[in-house]
């Protein structure tokens, strides 16, 4: 792991070196969740549920406990067929009255909780989704954790017609923007994949990036930064507490 100035706290006591595999860690940090969100809930309570195989992991645990609460909010039509599959009920945002905590992985988290997502398309509505939750948890296997951002190609979602001239604006940001091509977003739009940018003020070059007319939304959460992380690694989860470094 990635020597970072931040306050981890071991979750699981320390033991023999085994080496695990990337899907037994996304296993055990989703499990995590499970075990600190779980006391919190209550029958009024409605989680949102992110995307990707990490996600998928939450997903299938969550399900153990679905009579613990009320509803959960998806932020994909994958996540909503995954979560009804289980029998669990997804509503609408916009029919939520409440979301009290969104649980999703990341592409990168740094030690203040701000990262990188959208390697699997659905950046916007994960914005969407954690901006309206009281908490954000994020879920990773431990080699998510960097020093700084921007090892990770930056998703951008682009409305179609714009590709072009959002890309011009990312190479003078000094990005190098790459079309995810045979891509379509849930929302109908491109993603293009911008690499080589050192991202030390993650804030900033998020919402610099939004300005951009024809930009949907870019996969910088740090508006959106999580409050607490769980990564799992080989030698147990670690807790990364973003509101207290």
């Amino acid at each position: 792991m990635p020597d970072i100035a931040v306050r981890l706290c071991t979750t699981s006591q320390t033991r023999r070196f085994i080496s695990h595999s990337q899907d037994e860690l996304k296993q055990k940090a989703a499990e995590a969740a499970i075990s600190y969100i779980g006391p919190k809930l209550d029958r009024k309570s409605i989680v949102g549920v992110g995307t990707g195989s990490t996600a998928n992991c939450f997903i299938d645990e969550l399900a153990k406990i679905q009579h613990t609460f009320d509803a959960t909010v998806a932020s994909s039509e994958a996540t909503q067929q995954r979560l009804a599959a289980h029998g669990i009920t997804v509503l609408d945002l916009n029919a939520t009255p409440h979301l009290d905590v969104y649980v999703d992985g990341a592409d990168e988290i740094d030690g203040l909780g701000n990262m990188i997502k959208g390697g699997g398309a659905a950046l916007t509505r994960e914005k969407i989704v954690a901006s309206a939750a009281n908490e954000f948890v994020c879920i990773a296997d431990d080699s998510k954790l960097v020093k700084t951002l921007g090892a990770f190609p930056l998703p951008v979602e682009v409305i179609p017609m714009a590709r072009s001239l959002v890309a011009r604006a990312l190479v003078s940001l000094g990005g190098q923007p790459i079309w995810r091509e045979g891509v379509t977003t849930d929302n109908g739009n491109i993603i293009l994949d911008v690499y080589n940018l050192k991202i030390d003020r993650p804030l900033d070059l998020e919402r610099r990036i939004n300005d951009v007319p024809g930009v949907v939304c870019n996969g910088i959460f740090a508006q959106q930064a999580a409050h607490v992380a769980f990564l799992a690694g080989d030698n147990g989860v670690t807790t990364l507490d973003a509101s207290n470094p």
